[in-house]
């Protein structure tokens, strides 16, 4: 079993697996000035292959760390966005660079949010179905097509996940 301690989740860790989603200090006035717009996600990937998107909430129960992690999945064909609702909302991301064909414990990395943070994971990318740390709801934008776009893969050994 590899050991796996959390990194706090940055926008430079996220960098190689997508991107981070939090508000920004600047952006452009709306609603008459009440409020500031910022693009956080310019772009999704989301239409490959005829899919479209579709918004879910998912009502997620907290998982207890140290936990073993043994299978990742990735969606070649397509992003996925993660947003705490409600509240503070941490979670772990366990994830492996797209470029691996089959990832192994090594080639993970494991980063904690701080509730108030978002994410977008890139098409292709490693991850582990979502490890929310506080029950309650999550926003999630994925892609719905004819045919499922998830692969699973096991890892060569299991990774113990600890803060």
């Amino acid at each position: 079993m590899r050991p796996l301690q959390t990194r706090p989740l940055t926008a430079a860790a996220m960098a190689p697996f997508g991107s981070l989603i939090e508000p920004a200090a600047s952006g452009a006035a709306v609603n008459g000035g009440t409020s500031i717009r910022h693009e956080a996600v310019p772009s999704l990937n989301l239409q490959q292959e005829g899919g479209r998107a579709v918004l879910a909430v998912y009502a997620a129960r907290a998982r207890a760390l140290p936990l073993q992690a043994r299978v990742l999945e990735r969606h070649r064909l397509s992003d996925q966005l993660f947003l705490p609702l409600g509240g503070a909302r941490r979670c772990v991301l366990l994830l492996a660079p797209a470029a691996i064909e089959r990832p192994r414990a090594e080639d993970c990395v494991a980063l904690l949010s701080n509730g108030q943070q978002g994410m977008r994971i890139a098409a292709g990318t490693w991850h582990h179905g979502l490890l929310a740390l506080d029950d309650g709801p999550w926003a999630v934008l994925e892609r719905r097509a004819a045919a499922q776009d998830c692969d699973e893969a096991t890892l060569d050994m299991p990774v113990l996940l600890a803060l």
